[in-house]
């Protein structure tokens, strides 16, 4: 039997005014284009969980984020057809700068949601996360 290719991924969940969440439009990517998303990424090798949500936040939406800022919520075992991910979530309430699209190659909009009236065109997998309480650690198998 094959072992499936493995990775980690972070997900920023940003909030403002307590119910609104910040997502992006996926364009050009190959995986999921057109649909609603968070500012995501994978995990490089050699890398900690919040040194790289800290570098996704900047890469693409431009923002700083100190440690502090930053609260693991919830963490997501999900599988694809060809590959398994551990995913982390993390909420971010305060951040430094200006919010903006910083990779209109792969991203075509970045845009405030209130949570109870997010688009149908969401990847499923982060609707389910950003339904989940926030105020407790949460778990979620996914694709299983």
């Amino acid at each position: 039997m094959k072992s499936p290719i493995f990775y980690g991924a972070v997900h920023l969940l940003f909030y403002r005014n307590e119910n609104e969440v910040l997502l992006l439009k996926r364009q050009n990517t190959g995986f999921e284009d057109g649909k609603w998303s968070v500012v995501a990424g994978r995990i490089d090798g050699n890398e900690e969980v919040i040194e790289a949500a800290i570098r996704e936040a900047k890469e693409e939406s431009g923002v700083d984020i100190e440690p502090s800022q930053l609260e693991l919520v919830g963490v997501m075992h999900r599988k694809n057809t060809d590959s398994e991910w551990i995913d982390f979530y993390l909420k971010v309430e305060s951040w430094s700068g200006e919010i903006s699209n910083c990779e209109p190659h792969k991203c075509e909009e970045l845009t405030w949601f209130k949570v109870n009236e997010m688009p149908e065109n969401m990847i499923s997998y982060i609707r389910t996360a950003i339904n989940k309480n926030h105020d407790q650690m949460w778990f979620e198998s996914y694709g299983w």
